[in-house]
């Protein structure tokens, strides 16, 4: 079994990201133990990219990006003029992944959290192909950085366009240097089979974010891990593991995660007992 990187994403204590937050945070999870620092992108220029990796640098942390959609960010059934900001948008994230040496975007690339409408089958499939051609110049970019863009499928009640694993496969087609990110959270409610999808996707799989199946601590749920991490193996996935929580804190960001209480005894522990839960689960 691989002995994956791992890693934790800021928005377990803020959101959105500063210089100021991203050098404290990585002085701390550097000293617990972690690989990874996972940085969103709520907004191009919240944190300076240069500067960021000059501290995971210095703490001989590595990074992950994630990109953010909220309103207004759309890639399908939008006007030209939103599309493109949202494919100049991610483009931006896409360099300052390059700059702090991240592998791999990750996020909902193709509409907002939170927007649902009804797809006839005919309509889903023009959709999909809409979001090819959308990704296409995103992608293209991202290849000439040296970055990944994985595309994440969310539960029904945040989107209504990419729900499974296999339906997102099938949205990105054979589009390069692009993937599946795997958000458990998300598989936890719209997947029978959680290694059964991973599995599926071999070859395909770009990033994963692991949590309990509450949002909370990973091991203090009711998730098959070893069969989880097996079907990991299966599907060729050797990156790393991050742990993606939310802060009740920020009344933003709580609403939208739907954090209406706190997860564990304190956003520390989320970290720290998950890192321990998952360096005892890989060989």
């Amino acid at each position: 079994m691989t002995a994956h990187r791992l890693g934790v994403n800021t928005w377990v204590w803020t959101s959105p990201l500063t210089d100021a937050t991203l050098a404290a945070l990585a002085a701390k999870v550097a000293g617990w133990g972690f690989d990874v620092l996972e940085l969103p992108v709520e907004n191009p220029g919240d944190w300076d990219p240069t500067r960021a990796a000059r501290v995971l640098a210095d703490h001989g942390l590595g990074a992950t990006v994630c990109l953010v959609m909220p309103p207004g960010r759309e890639l399908v059934a939008a006007d030209a003029a939103t599309i493109r900001s949202t494919q100049d948008y991610l483009r931006r994230v896409v360099d300052a992944a390059a700059t702090v040496g991240a592998p791999v975007i990750a996020g909902p690339a193709y509409a907002s959290v939170g927007r649902t409408w009804r797809l006839s089958p005919g309509e889903r499939a023009g959709a999909y192909a809409q979001l090819r051609e959308s990704l296409a110049p995103v992608v293209a970019h991202a290849g000439a950085a040296g970055v990944t863009v994985a595309v994440e499928p969310l539960n029904r009640y945040e989107t209504s366009l990419l729900n499974t694993v296999g339906q997102t496969v099938e949205a990105i087609g054979d589009l390069p240097h692009c993937g599946v990110a795997l958000d458990l959270y998300h598989q936890n409610i719209e997947e029978t089979d959680i290694p059964a999808a991973v599995r599926a996707a071999a070859g395909r799989v770009a990033h994963v974010q692991v949590c309990g199946n509450d949002r909370g601590t990973p091991g203090t749920d009711h998730l098959d891990w070893p069969a989880i991490l097996a079907a990991l193996d299966a599907a060729g996935y050797t990156g790393s593991l991050c742990i993606e929580s939310f802060t009740a804190e920020n009344a933003t960001i709580a609403t939208a995660a739907s954090i209406w209480r706190p997860l564990a005894e304190s956003q520390d522990a989320i970290a720290v007992d998950g890192l321990k839960f998952l360096r005892a689960v890989m060989p």
